[in-house]
Parts: structure tokens; C-alpha cells; sequence
């Protein structure tokens, strides 16, 4: 069942008038008829070659319509040379797209995707997305290649930090505020700049946790928990999709018809640009889906590719496919104008803005970036309310590399932020404490470090200090494309540390930065209390001594689910039950035996079966109550919109924001349903002793409408919450 509705409601992008579209057209469709087959190939490639300064030999090219667009490509200067060129000395005048990597802000970094997705705030992270738009197109940049929607559930994949949940629900609402973040109200204003999403499909799902490996996907799965954030972007309107890089049941994704041209355009009526993969189509013969060059060609083509990037496999051997019949000029076309119908939605036909000079970071954008960071930021642990910290502590004990990296603070995929711009965590921490109040030490090279030789000033700062604040985790380096990791321990000596350090006998402090779920069950236990931090970007140091101190609550709720260790990897929320559940008692060995099958439970012998924290957890300053759940209609027939209501109560002394969430459970069906699976969520702000009512719907298209029971939650995170259970009536 594909959701089509969201808790929250955005802003759609325009749609162009009827008039215009259909001019559009017409200036496509003569465009097209004026065209050489090499200059139709040109505008299907996309190359890196453009570097700074742009060379003549790229001036010329452009001239000669070889190229359509440029990735990663120049600086504002060289872009705008070359859009003149195109514009002014090509034959037939039409304008370069360049695109970029714009993933997670640009001058201005955000946190990485899936710390982004840990405010649960869509409308904050479009914010931060226009930010990143604004800044992008001032320096001539037209195309986004996010937001990357591919659902993963596993937390070795190392890009697992560019997705946005576990969740399809949560997914496609946020890629909905990403796509209206890059798009604005319209694609042609020249702070827009149009969105891809990626990677269809299925990429998330790759075997072992290993980057661009083989993925095995039921249709059935495939159509309920990884193409709903895809079909969310479409109906966003998003400009442009990029193909995968595995293999889907086989098939790779950038040769697959039944996923470019089935479902996104018969199904979905897509109309804009499928860009490949870098180098996707060449690697059609490393998967052995191709016999050669030509041989991908021929396949990606047919399959629904629109541009091929970096490769130049359709410039090469099209020409000679096409005059062997083994393609066809009406499929080169349909491509074309695809390509071209996205720069007549640009704006860029109409002579866009060409760059002026450098992006710059603005105030608005730094206060976006430590708002968007600090509700990122989870607290997983709390022991004796130790946080927040008093301003009254004399001294502070910083200890760990990442407390003073900016590199490692921006995470991965920052191509355009600059360490310069980044205020560090130690750095906030000075400016907040003042420098004699705070003792840094950090006590290893880097997270990967094994040397011990700082841990003596490690253990002697602690002593000196009221208070110690370890920094941990990951380095950026260790996240994102092609860093998949086996073990999902602290790397180096850095749980060593943390042992070292205990001795002083200090409440201590872990902040953890890092690009996916950690596995730190010890070191945690050994910690007062716990930040997980993500990658939080430019401003994530004040945002991290604001939550230390008090200055602002955290509220951040995990996006994806923390397993206790690798051995339960795949581990999520939303799964199925089985003929033969655990229970919380269902611990250990089992006492039982074949003939008395006592403790024969799916679960493990060595370990608990139930996650180290659950997806949706996040801890608070304050003290949050749900009550009260109520149901419009305790028998729902078909064609009934269902209303459910609780109310939320803040029983402390402080403001605050909570995120309610909403599950559902279909308790029978023809085909089982995971036991909790999210349909709504709302962040809401509560003052001391304040009590408020959230109110969620949910509409025949987000159940079977089978006859049988389904329970209901309204819930801190999805292993807790009230519920209450009403009965789906088949009868019309």
C-alpha cells in the first residue's frame, strides 16, 4: 500500500499553466527536428571534464554541442563563460545544466541527511534546503542530485548517512520538504534549482551491508517500504531521478525497464530526466548484465536512461546501434526532450542569472544550521538528570579528537563547506565557559587511533575538572559512499579512553559524532549521559554547548533503530511478527527441549532480541505524558476517515518539544502486516505544565480494508505509547 498522505502539509511547487507547457513543447519539438544525432548525444552526456579554468578544448566542445551538461564542474566564473559559449556560439543556442552534490547544505553545511532526519521537522529541513538553494544558484549550480531516498535498514552501509530513515512514512515526508526546498514555487526563479532523487531503487537494501552489492527485493516489499518515498518525490514534483547502482533481483537498475519504464513512467507518469549513475552504464558489463560498451549502451537506452554521466558509452556506439536497428531514434528523442524540457523549466532558455561570485553565509543561514543541529541531536541517556550542566562548574574537561575537527564536524559530502566557516564544539565550549574554564586534551590522533599515549593528560584533565565531556565516534571519513564498515564499535582506542578516563571518578559526558548507529553498549554504560550528534555541520558546536548547558532542550528522536550489536543486523521497527514471537522474558538460554519446547522463541541465546535504542527514541529535559487516546469511530467501514486524538502533557518545569507519533497494526490480513508501522507524527512545543491535543487522520489508503482488528498508537518512539483498537468492517 503506498502512502499517499502526510501529517504534514507542504507547499506544492506551481505547475506550469496549460498554455505554456504546450509551448514548451512546441519549442522542443522544433528544436528536436533541427537537431544532428551528435548534437542529440551531446545533450544526453553529462561530463567532469570542466575544470578551473575552463580549457579550450571544453570551450570548444561546447560550441560544437558535445556536451549537455557538467557535473562537480568549475567555479562561478568558468560556469558562467560557459553558458555563454553555449548560449551565444553554439549552433542552436541551448543552455548547459550543471549539477552538483548538494547534499547537505553547501557554503552553509547542515547536518548529514539522516541526522537531518532525526528533528522528525520537515518543514525545518526545507528551510535548510532553500538555504542550500539559494547559495548553490548564486554561484550558477541548476541541478541537486538529492535527496537520496533509499530505505536502509542496515547500518553498515555507509550511506546509509545519506538517507533520510528506515521508515518509508518518515522518508518520503522528508524527501517531500527536500524536493520543495530545492524547487521553490518554481523551477524557473533563480533561487530554484532542480532536485533528483535517488537512488531508484532498491539501493539501500544491498547485501551484507556492502556499498553498491546486489539487492533481492519481493515486489510486494518493494512496492510498500522502498518506492513510497520515490512516488512521494514524483508527486512533489521533482525534476529528475538517477538510477542505482545494484543489481535489482538481478537486473541492474540503470538496465532495469520494469523500474524506468513500467512503474516510473507508465505507472507514474514521470515526465522529467533519468540521469545514470557516475559511470552506471560502462558498469553494466562489471555486473555481467553486458557483453560490452555497446552492448550497455543499447540496454540502458531501451530501458528508460535519459543521460548518461561521466561515460560515453551513447556518444561512442549509439550512432552504429542506431543504423543497425538495435535502437531507435523515436527512444533517442523521448530522451532529448526530457533533457530539454528541464531547461526550459529552469528558466534557463530565458537567459537565467549567470553567478556573480562566491556564495556567502548569512546570518538567517547560521541560525537555520544551530536550530536544524540542535534538534538533530538525540539524547539516548540521562543518568540522574546529570544534563544540563550547570553554568556554575568551574572547570570542564574536553577530551577526544572531534571535539576540535571541523572536517569530521561537517561529515561527509560537504563539497562546498569550508573548515573556516565551522565553529567547533570546543570552540563554542570556550566562547560559552570562557578558555580558563575549559581543559581540552585530545588524547588521540584522530577516531581511528590506538596509541595510548594521551590518555595520561587524559586522566589528569578529568581530575582537575568538575565535569568531563568525551567526544567519540566516527570521523567522516568513515561514513558515506564506499565506507561500509563490518564492526560498528567506537574505531581506535576511543572506548579504552573512556574506560581510562572513568577513573578520575568524574560524571562524565559522551557526545558522539558519527555518520550511522554506533554499537556502544559499555562505553555508554560507563557514561553519565549520551548526545548522539550525527555530523551536525557549520554551526554544530553551539548547538551541542547550548543542549550542555540548558539553553535549549533536546528533542531529537532516532530515525532509524540502534541494534546492540551486528550480529541482529537487519534490525527495524517495523517488522514482522512470526508464528513463534519472543517476549521481554524471552532471555538466555532456553530451559526447554524438542519434547517440551519451553523458551522456542524467535530470538537469540547470547543477546537480547530488542533493539539498544528504538526507532522513534529520544530522551528530554522534560517530562512528557500521553494520554487520554481517543477514536472517532471504534468500527471503521469503507470509504471512513479515521481520527485520532490524545493529549500530551509537559509535567515539567521547562519548554520544550516533543514528537508524537502515530502507528498503526493490522492484526490480520491476507498478507501479514509489520507490527508497528508509522502513519503520522507532529513535533509540538509545550511550556511548564502545558497540556495540548494532537490530532492525526488516517484514510482507507493507509490500511487493507480487510475485515479484523487494528491497534492504534499515539507514542514517545515505537516501542512505547497508549493505544486503543477499533475494528475494520468490511461491509459496504
Amino acid at each position: 500500500m503506498l502512502p499517499r498522505t502526510f501529517a504534514l502539509v507542504l507547499l506544492l511547487t506551481a505547475p506550469l499553466s496549460a498554455q505554456l507547457s504546450q509551448d514548451i513543447e512546441r519549442r522542443i519539438t522544433g528544436l528536436i527536428a533541427r537537431m544532428t544525432l551528435e548534437e542529440k548525444l551531446g545533450q544526453m552526456s553529462q561530463s567532469t571534464a570542466m575544470q578551473i579554468p575552463i580549457s579550450a578544448s571544453i570551450k570548444e566542445e561546447i560550441r560544437r554541442g558535445r556536451w549537455g551538461s557538467f557535473l562537480n564542474a568549475g567555479g562561478p566564473a568558468d560556469r558562467a563563460e560557459a553558458q555563454r559559449i553555449a548560449m551565444e556560439e553554439s549552433r542552436l543556442h541551448i543552455p548547459l545544466v550543471f549539477g552538483r552534490d548538494v547534499i547537505h547544505g553547501f557554503r552553509t553545511v547542515f547536518p548529514i541527511p539522516l541526522g537531518e532526519a532525526a528533528s522528525w521537522d520537515p518543514d525545518l529541513i526545507g528551510q535548510a534546503t532553500r538555504t542550500a538553494a539559494r547559495e548553490a544558484t548564486s554561484e550558477g549550480i541548476h541541478w541537486a542530485f538529492a535527496p537520496m531516498l533509499d530505505i536502509a535498514r542496515d547500518p553498515r552501509w555507509g550511506r546509509i548517512s545519506e538517507g533520510a530513515s528506515e521508515d518509508p512514512w518518515l522518508a518520503a515526508a522528508i524527501g517531500t520538504a527536500v524536493v520543495h526546498g530545492f524547487q521553490g514555487n518554481s523551477l524557473a526563479a533563480p533561487d530554484s534549482m532542480a532536485a533528483c532523487a535517488k537512488h531508484f531503487a532498491g539501493y539501500g537494501a544491498a547485501e551484507a551491508g556492502r556499498d553498491y552489492n546486489s539487492t533481492w527485493i519481493p515486489e510486494s516489499l518493494l512496492r510498500e517500504v522502498y518506492l513510497p518515498p520515490f512516488l512521494a518525490a514524483k508527486e512533489a514534483g521533482v525534476a529528475s531521478f538517477m538510477t542505482a547502482f545494484n543489481a535489482l533481483n538481478g537486473v541492474p537498475s540503470t538496465g532495469n525497464a520494469f523500474l524506468l519504464r513500467k512503474i516510473l513512467r507508465d505507472e507514474w507518469k514521470f515526465d522529467g530526466v533519468v540521469v545514470s549513475d557516475y559511470t552506471a552504464i560502462e558498469e553494466l558489463i562489471q555486473h555481467g548484465f553486458a557483453a560490452d560498451s555497446a552492448d550497455a549502451a543499447r540496454k540502458a537506452l531501451n530501458a528508460g536512461v535519459g543521460m548518461e554521466m561521466v561515460s560515453t558509452d551513447w556518444f561512442d556506439h549509439l550512432p552504429r546501434l542506431l543504423r543497425d536497428g538495435q535502437v531507435d531514434m523515436k527512444t533517442i528523442d523521448e530522451a532529448v526532450r526530457t533533457i530539454l524540457r528541464l531547461k526550459f523549466r529552469l528558466g534557463l532558455f530565458d537567459h537565467r542569472p549567470q553567478p556573480v561570485g562566491e556564495a556567502q553565509i548569512t546570518a538567517e543561514a547560521k541560525e537555520t544550521a544551530k536550530r536544524l543541529a540542535a534538534e538533530s541531536i538525540v539524547l539516548l541517556k540521562n543518568g540522574n538528570g546529570l544534563l544540563p550542566l550547570s553554568r556554575s562548574i568551574s572547570r570542564v574537561a574536553v577530551i577526544g579528537p572531534l571535539a576540535d575537527s571541523a572536517m569530521d564536524q561537517m561529515g561527509a559530502w560537504a563539497m562546498d563547506g569550508r573548515p573556516a566557516d565551522v565553529q567547533s564544539s570546543l570552540a563554542a565550549l570556550q566562547q560559552k565557559l570562557g578558555p580558563d574554564h575549559v581543559l581540552y586534551v585530545p588524547a588521540l590522533k584522530n577516531s581511528r587511533d590506538t596509541d595510548h599515549a594521551g590518555f595520561a593528560a587524559a586522566e589528569d584533565a578529568a581530575r582537575r575538572a568538575d565535569v568531563v565531556l568525551l567526544f567519540l565516534g566516527e570521523e567522516q571519513i568513515l561514513s558515506g559512499e564506499a565506507r561500509s564498515r563490518a564492526f560498528l564499535g567506537l574505531p581506535g582506542a576511543q572506548a579504552e579512553l573512556v574506560q581510562a578516563v572513568a577513573k578520575a571518578g568524574k560524571p562524565m559526558v559522551g557526545i558522539v559524532f558519527a555518520g550511522r548507529p554506533l554499537t556502544f553498549h559499555d562505553t555508554a554504560a560507563a557514561l553519565g549521559s549520551v548526545l548522539y550528534a550525527w555530523h551536525p555541520g557549520t554551526m554544530g558546536g553551539p548547538a551541542i554547548a547550548d543542549l550542555l548547558f540548558g539553553d535549549s532542550v533536546p528533542s531529537g528522536k532516532l530515525p532509524i533503530t540502534f541494534p546492540r550489536t551486528v550480529g541482529q543486523i537487519p534490525l527495524y521497527y517495523a517488522h514482522l511478527n512470526t508464528g513463534r514471537p519472543p517476549s521481554l522474558t524471552d532471555l538466555g538460554i532456553p530451559l526447554g527441549n524438542p519434547v517440551n519446547p519451553t523458551g522456542y522463541t524467535s530470538k537469540y541465546l547470547d543477546v537480547d532480541f530488542t533493539p539498544e535504542y528504538p526507532f522513534g527514541f529520544g530522551l528530554s529535559y522534560a517530562d512528557f505524558a500521553i494520554s487520554n487516546l481517543r477514536l472517532s469511530t471504534s468500527r471503521l467501514l469503507p470509504g471512513q476517515r479515521l481520527t485520532v486524538t490524545a493529549d500530551i502533557e509537559n509535567r515539567s518545569k521547562i519548554a520544550a518539544d516533543e514528537v508524537a507519533q502515530f502507528y498503526i497494526h493490522q492484526r490480520t490480513a491476507t498478507v501479514s502486516r509489520p507490527v508497528r508501522e508509522l502513519r503520522g507524527f507532529q513535533r509540538v512545543h509545550l511550556g511548564p505544565g502545558e497540556k495540548k491535543t494532537v490530532t492525526f487522520s488516517l484514510t482507507p489508503s493507509g490500511l487493507l480494508l480487510e475485515g479484523g482488528p487494528v491497534d492504534v498508537w499515539v507514542a514517545p518512539d515505537s516501542a512505547t505509547g497508549v493505544s486503543a483498537r477499533l475494528l475494520i468492517d468490511p461491509r459496504r
